[in-house]
């Protein structure tokens, strides 16, 4: 990697260029009017990754307000998750399932076949590892989808600007892209904004980010078994590996880091960090060969030097913390109570949330307590009027502060947004490429142990 940026894109322009993207957005009626599937009121969806988060994101297209809707088509690459998810979504919404076995599809290409079942104005669903989305991102343009994609959409400077470029094409063609970051479609996190940004609680000075608890997801990884690729291993077990994920810091972070920068109205310029390996042997004795810290403690800075603090933690038995914060000149507030984006919100007086100086807690319908069904509401909204609607360049950015503030606990040096856009490691240029004989872009040593970041050893790029 080249920790250089002689020549290259600046945060100035980066966040120019998003919004060049989203005044294209704006003006998308003038282009072609992708707006549903042409001769129907039925918008069909196909579903490619079909891991836990994949299976509720599908869940949530079926459940929209303003239908119908019908999954068409499934997409992954290890058939007993392609199985436990359509078992799971045919008991539950049998009438608007349409997957038979010869669309329901595997290995490298099947997000191809599975797209190629939908029309132009149809919706593709992405919750692969986000090492993917790009390449799925534009198949998916090419055949004029709308796209639901999870949270991260990069993991590194170079996706990053292929993904604000692709987030152009689309909104040159109408098309309506939603981002998992289901923070921003919080009706409680929404008001909160609004009344942050009307001075509630004066100038933000301070801003608290935590997210402390046991190891989640595919945290830690034992050795790779005997009976499955390094590829295929890495893949199925994607937030150990940060060339498929971004890592845990990526994947568990980014609700955090996205919705307190929306609060501050701002992105950060630069980050400096603390990472460490503890635990990193099973009950059993065997070391784990996953590339996460099991601490993350970042210091983040905004350009007018306000602090934003994230805490991370993935530990058994510690004192578990999961909430952020937010601290103005005239008072504080807490954003998420609980989670990553948990109401009640509130804002208060004092630097202290004590009831007596409470100003203002969310009062939220029942019918829009979930964001992850706002999402979609708001999506398929935008989808019926065709109303301009593109949340990549906000998912990259977001994304992109993630891996910041990941490199410099990683590397031990800080680092900037500038540093992190323009750095030139792409940790899988060929993932467009693979098959299910590639080798994997993190090869193993002799041992069969993934390279770990040494922060003061390694420091220009990350492992």
């Amino acid at each position: 990697m080249k920790s250089s940026i002689q020549g290259s894109t600046s945060r100035r322009e980066f966040i120019k260029t998003t919004g060049k993207v989203a005044a294209a957005s704006a003006l998308a009626n003038v282009a072609i009017p992708y707006v549903h599937a042409a001769g129907s009121d039925l918008i069909q969806i196909v579903l490619i990754g079909c891991g836990g988060r994949g299976t509720g994101a599908a869940a949530n297209a079926l459940s929209v307000k303003r239908g119908p809707i019908k999954l068409v088509a499934m997409a992954d690459l290890f058939p007993d998750r392609l199985q436990s998810s359509l078992n799971r979504l045919q008991s539950r919404y049998a009438s608007q399932m349409d997957v038979p076995p010869d669309r329901q599809f595997l290995g490298f290409d099947a997000n191809r076949k599975a797209m190629d079942c939908l029309k132009p104005g149809d919706i593709a669903i992405f919750t692969t590892p986000p090492a993917f989305r790009w390449v799925h991102f534009t198949y998916a343009i090419e055949k004029g989808l709308n796209v639901f994609m999870e949270k991260p959409v990069t993991v590194d400077g170079p996706t990053s600007k292929r993904m604000l470029k692709l987030a152009q094409d689309a909104s040159d063609k109408n098309l309506k892209v939603g981002v998992g970051l289901m923070s921003r479609h919080s009706r409680a996190l929404q008001e909160l904004a609004d009344r942050v940004h009307n001075g509630e609680i004066g100038d933000i000075i301070l801003q608290r980010g935590y997210r402390m608890s046991g190891p989640g997801g595919y945290f830690l990884s034992l050795p790779k078994p005997a009976d499955i690729t390094d590829l295929l291993y890495q893949i199925k077990r994607f937030h150990s590996f940060i060339w498929a994920s971004g890592g845990c810091y990526n994947d568990f972070y980014i609700h955090i880091i996205d919705h307190l920068a929306w609060m501050k109205n701002d992105w950060p310029v630069k980050a400096q960090a603390l990472g460490g390996r503890h635990y990193k042997v099973s009950p059993e004795g065997v070391a784990y060969v996953d590339q996460n810290f099991d601490t993350y403690s970042v210091e983040y800075t905004y350009s007018d030097g306000t602090k934003f603090y994230m805490d991370g933690r993935c530990m058994d038995g510690a004192q578990e913390i999961y909430s952020s914060y937010l601290h103005g000149t005239k008072g504080m507030g807490i954003a998420s109570k609980s989670g990553d984006c948990g109401p009640p919100s509130s804002t208060y007086h004092s630097q202290t949330p004590a009831a007596a100086d409470m100003i203002w807690e969310s009062k939220v319908p029942h019918d829009e307590r979930d964001p992850y069904q706002n999402e979609w509401n708001d999506l398929m909204d935008a989808i019926r009027d065709d109303k301009p609607y593109n949340e990549v360049p906000r998912g990259v950015q977001a994304s992109l502060t993630s891996s910041m503030g990941r490199m410099a606990a990683n590397t031990g040096r800080e680092i900037t947004f500038d540093q992190m856009l323009n750095c030139d490691f792409e940790m899988a240029p060929d993932v467009d490429k693979l098959t299910m004989d590639s080798p994997s872009p993190l090869p193993p040593d002799a041992n069969g142990r993934y390279p770990v970041p040494q922060p003061g050893i390694t420091t220009t790029r990350e492992y």
